[in-house]
């Protein structure tokens, strides 16, 4: 995109989208027409009224600033020789409200289009168009539009001329497309239309998403449709969406007394109810009404089902929680005003999500925002695309940074692609320097305004971050960070000596500072941090404990103790884990591998038994209430049906999902070798469990299908395993045998293991 002009109307239509046009007229026959189009804001492109591709909420969403997408379209077929280009803009991201701080116009006060045409004749000659002040500005029937407040259509509006556009001028570098196309996918009929207590008359899909809603209706001219939505009814089955906050999600259809069908264009809303405000003075239809689910085009590759249904329904939770929330960035939820690229929530799910769906294009665009955002002393913020809110800006944070080494890494283990890594390695380093250089010591990383263990329980649960001491998460992931950068380093050929010294001294100055006799000291001192390190931000951690569950989770997890001494911390994570009520007391650094260490230190019937424990904090307590997706808190909704708050509740947050990888990597037991990525070489090492019956599970990797099947017959159990060509498995049984095979079908059986009867219970 070279060449060009920026585009603005003449006058600033706060809030409603603007439409830009321009006729081409020829005298030759027309071969094909070549569109390139971007917009601050978001657009749609109609080329002689017909919209240009499938995507929807284009060009997506980056750091603005920096980059912005441009797409790309042609048009082969019929071309008269008079044609019509217009582009209609609305605010979006880049120009409504964005974060939690009630503020907009983020990036800019006012849309902007900019594109260039190529029209090729049929004798081979090129005509070239770009925007510039030619091209005429109208307005549009949409006549306002916000991604939180909503969207109002007027079908009643008669476009009117607002002038010749303005030059603008733009401060950002124009990019070809680089992640996936957002798309509707799934068109959801609604289950029933409930009339509350209250007399609202709400329509349920029976289903949490990302989307919008459509109607096919025949109203009155001036009649309205008015709708508000909902993740969750209250205790008395009313409608309740105080967990919005300020995002109002309101969409509004003005009719014009012909049948049409209407949907939102410029917006997207998180809901599972809607409420019906107003509607034409007919009866509502469940017919000729539908969710549309909208989400990033990724392909589905994984597959997991068993013979326990509410199991079956956490996957299934998991999987719409990563659809709602892969809206071309890794959002924390789709339907407050936020919506935004936390790095902590990636990192932790980046494992299940790349599973589930092929994600290497997602990724590879978010993490290249996440290289543009990276400032120069290697800092990684709390959220990507960049955001800082005037009164409570985004906190450099231990876990969330890391998103900038374990996404790549894991992203280049589950499809094998060494370019991720060199793309990224920089920085991956860069965030490692910034860690040793913050602070008063090298080789720890004390102080800072962490996290912490986000919404873990340990802390009471009434607040958000848990008892486990923010300075010993943020060193072991520190040595954690350094650990993946020597692995990353050492596919890429590099030298990473300095790496292997860097993390010998981290681990032993972990070791010293907060373990001792093998154990993590059990009260840990704050860390003031000299004025040159602060933020402005608020300390948040107040109770800083070391003998938490997160706390012995991350020591085993990161290899932060010696062999001898994994036993008896094991041992103790296990004490804590039945003190507890056989729960877990962790939150969002400790939730992710928790299921995994139990596993690797030889409990995996521990493991199983928070798996299917369903009392309060648990997996299964959410499935038990109903849910659908994955929520952000344990305990979203309490026993008695009142809610945790208000202000930060979301019922689709797709961090504690994170156990999908678990589902996948030992109940299937599918998990990718570290020098074999891309599934080149992986273990398929089940681990059965009576009470899920069976498992048929699958991943579609580079080299082809993975399948590892298993179901009991009395004693015994059958294994079936597919095994794709060039590919190497290590098969383990659960009675000890192992083999290494390529690429074939396997099948196996063995005695199921004894348990007593208060074990199987």
């Amino acid at each position: 995109m070279n060449n060009i002009q920026w585009i603005k109307s003449p006058v600033n239509n706060d809030g409603a989208a603007v439409t830009f046009s321009k006729k081409l007229k020829f005298e030759k026959s027309i071969r094909s027409v070549c569109f390139k189009i971007s917009s601050v804001g978001v657009y749609k492109a109609v080329f002689n009224g017909k919209k240009l591709g499938t995507q929807v909420l284009t060009p997506g969403y980056t750091s603005y600033g920096k980059r912005i997408q441009y797409q790309t379209y042609e048009v082969k077929d019929n071309i008269p020789r008079e044609n019509i280009i217009e582009i209609t803009v609305a605010p979006g991201w880049a120009v409504g409200h964005l974060g939690y701080t009630g503020e907009k116009s983020f990036f800019a006060d006012h849309v902007s289009a900019v594109a260039r045409i190529d029209v090729l004749f049929e004798d081979g000659s090129v005509c070239t168009f770009r925007t510039d002040e030619s091209w005429e500005v109208f307005t549009y029937p949409v006549v306002f539009a916000d991604i939180y407040m909503g969207e109002t259509f007027d079908a009643l509006h008669t476009p009117a001329y607002l002038g010749n556009a303005v030059l603008d001028r733009v401060e950002t570098t124009l990019i070809p497309q680089q992640g996936e196309d957002i798309t509707e996918h799934e068109h959801i009929a609604p289950i029933e239309l409930i009339t509350t207590p209250k007399g609202e008359r709400v329509i349920d899909f029976g289903q949490n998403m990302t989307g919008y809603v459509q109607f096919d209706v025949c109203g009155k001219k001036g009649e309205r449709i008015v709708t508000t939505c909902a993740e969750v009814l209250d205790v008395d089955g009313n409608f309740y969406n105080d967990n919005y906050r300020l995002a109002q999600n309101r969409v509004t259809f003005i009719l014009d007394g012909t049948r049409r069908i209407y949907k939102p264009e410029f917006s997207f809303q998180g809901f599972r109810y809607i409420r019906i405000e107003e509607y034409p003075d007919i009866p509502v239809e469940l017919n000729c009404i539908r969710a549309i689910a909208v989400h990033s085009e990724m392909e589905r590759i994984g597959r997991f089902k068993c013979g326990n249904e509410r199991i079956n329904q956490l996957y299934h939770n998991i999987i719409w929680g990563q659809k709602s929330n892969f809206l071309d960035v890794p959002t924390d939820c789709p339907q407050r005003d936020e919506r935004l690229g936390w790095t902590g929530d990636a990192q932790v799910f980046c494992r299940t999500a790349s599973m589930n769906f092929n994600t290497k294009k997602f990724y590879s665009k978010w993490l290249a925002d996440l290289r543009a955002d990276q400032t120069k002393e290697g800092a990684i913020w709390g959220v990507c695309p960049e955001w800082h809110g005037k009164h409570r800006p985004t906190r450099i944070s231990a876990a969330w940074g890391d998103a900038a080494v374990i996404v790549p890494w894991e992203v280049y283990l589950a499809y094998g692609d060494v370019q991720i890594l060199r793309d990224n390695f920089e920085m991956m380093k860069k965030w490692v320097e910034y860690i040793r250089n913050f602070g008063p010591e090298e080789f720890l990383w004390l102080g800072g305004y962490h996290y912490g263990d986000w919404l873990a329980m340990d802390a009471g649960g009434e607040g958000c971050v848990g008892a486990t001491s923010n300075d010993l998460i943020a060193t072991a992931f520190f040595a954690n960070a350094i650990d993946i950068v020597i692995k990353a380093g050492s596919v890429l050929g590099e030298d990473v000596e300095a790496y292997r010294e860097l993390y010998a001294n981290v681990k032993a100055k972990f070791r010293d500072y907060f373990m001792e006799n093998g154990m993590p000291k059990d009260e840990l001192p704050f860390t003031e941090i000299p004025p040159a390190w602060k933020p402005n931000a608020t300390i948040i951690d107040s109770i800083r404990l070391g003998i938490t569950q997160t706390a012995l989770v991350l020591i085993l997890k990161f290899n932060l103790c010696l062999e001898t001494e994994r036993d008896a911390l094991a041992n103790k994570l296990e004490e804590l884990i039945h003190e507890f009520g056989d729960r877990m007391s962790t939150g969002f650094v400790g939730t992710p591998y928790i299921l995994h260490v139990l596993t690797e230190c030889g409990k995996t019937e521990l493991a199983y038994k928070l798996l299917f424990q369903d009392k309060n904090p648990s997996w299964l307590y959410s499935v038990d209430h109903g849910a659908t997706t994955m929520w952000e808190h344990w305990n979203g909704i309490k026993e008695d049906g009142s809610f945790w708050a208000d202000d930060m509740n979301s019922f689709n947050h797709y961090a504690y999902g994170s156990v999908g990888d678990w589902l996948y990597a030992v109940c299937a037991g599918i998990s990718v070798c570290d020098d074999g990525a891309g599934y080149k070489k992986f273990l398929l090492r089940p681990h059965p469990d009576e009470k899920l019956g069976f498992v048929n599970c699958s991943v579609d990797t580079e080299k082809g299908k993975i399948e590892s099947n298993w179901y009991y017959k009395k004693d015994t159990v059958y294994f079936e395993f597919s095994v794709p060509k060039g590919s190497i498995a290590t098969i383990v049984l659960p009675n000890g045998f192992t083999e290494t095979v390529c690429g074939g079908k396997y099948m196996y059986s063995c005695v199921a293991a004894k348990k007593s009867s208060e074990e199987i219970k």
